[in-house]
């Protein structure tokens, strides 16, 4: 009951913020172009992205931020996913707040507020990194995560990104394990930009073999790797040296990414602190959103 309360505080304060603040919603665009792609959210449907124009000496400047969100599991997990808006766009009824990196108020974010600026929606579950040509028999689900990324990011090549002077690739919790994944190719997009970087906020999910909960890290992201088919997906560089169970595991693939790679992780992160504690003293299976 407490954590009840506690969540609706936190929930109250960060209307409030936004209402004081009047940050913006900004308008999500589908793309329906995606479909015959095969870029597709779990259920099919297509995928979104949400765009601000920059202005003034931002003008040719680009922020991608990726939305987070967790992983599905399993197929059943995966299918009560797809039944959502962290599933499908057909569910996503409201237009993202840009705050924080993407919020256009000089006053509150004056490095980027006049950059291109794009909040990228998370619907495939393994953090844009699956290509599974069929479609599930049994659940009629779609593991494309990784053609989605590919089809936004070949949208915002289109609309100017190609002529980039500065760009940064973010994202928060599983967003910044997009953004861990994708990061040398994203610099690969942009050869003729003078600075490509990328921030990782809270999306280094430790394996710390030698911690508590060690085991139930790595049997959730061999769930992950097991349901989306991700072992011949990941990084060569981390796959050739071990296990691709834990090449999920951010302190595998940092050492091998050639891009400036920015990452920001608080001591007390809620996640990292749960799996390393209730899945090592209870085996618990779930663990809190992010």
């Amino acid at each position: 009951m407490a954590d009840h309360w506690l969540k609706l505080l936190i929930y109250s304060v960060f209307v409030l913020i936004i209402k004081v603040h009047g940050a913006s919603q900004v308008n999500l665009t589908i793309l329906d172009s995606a479909v015959s792609k095969g870029a597709v959210c779990l259920d099919g449907s297509p995928p979104m992205y949400a765009y601000e124009k920059g202005s003034g000496d931002g003008a040719n400047n680009w922020l991608i931020y990726v939305e987070g969100g967790a992983w599905c599991l399993s197929k059943d997990n995966c299918l009560l996913r797809s039944q959502g808006m962290m599933g499908s766009s057909r569910k996503r009824s409201n237009n993202p707040y840009f705050t924080g990196i993407i919020d256009g108020d000089q006053t509150f974010n004056p490095d980027f507020y006049n950059w291109n600026r794009i909040y990228l929606p998370y619907c495939d579950g393994a953090s844009f990194m699956a290509d599974v040509e069929g479609v599930d028999p049994e659940t009629n689900l779609t593991f494309r995560g990784a053609r989605i990324f590919d089809v936004v990011m070949e949208e915002l090549l289109n609309m100017g990104m190609k002529n980039a002077e500065n760009a940064i690739l973010s994202g928060t919790s599983a967003g910044g394990l997009t953004t861990i994944l994708h990061c040398d190719k994203f610099r690969g997009l942009l050869p003729n930009a003078y600075r490509v970087k990328c921030i990782s906020d809270s999306g280094f999910f430790i394996h710390g073999k030698d911690l508590p909960g060690a085991k139930g890290r790595e049997d959730r992201f061999a769930d992950v790797i097991n349901t989306h088919k991700l072992a011949e997906r990941l990084p060569a560089s981390c796959t050739s040296k071990m296990d691709p169970k834990l090449c999920l595991f951010a302190e595998n693939l940092i050492g091998d990414v050639q891009t400036p790679l920015f990452l920001v992780e608080t001591s007390f992160d809620r996640w990292q602190l749960f799996l390393a504690t209730k899945l090592h003293n209870y085996g618990a299976t779930t663990a809190p959103e992010t």
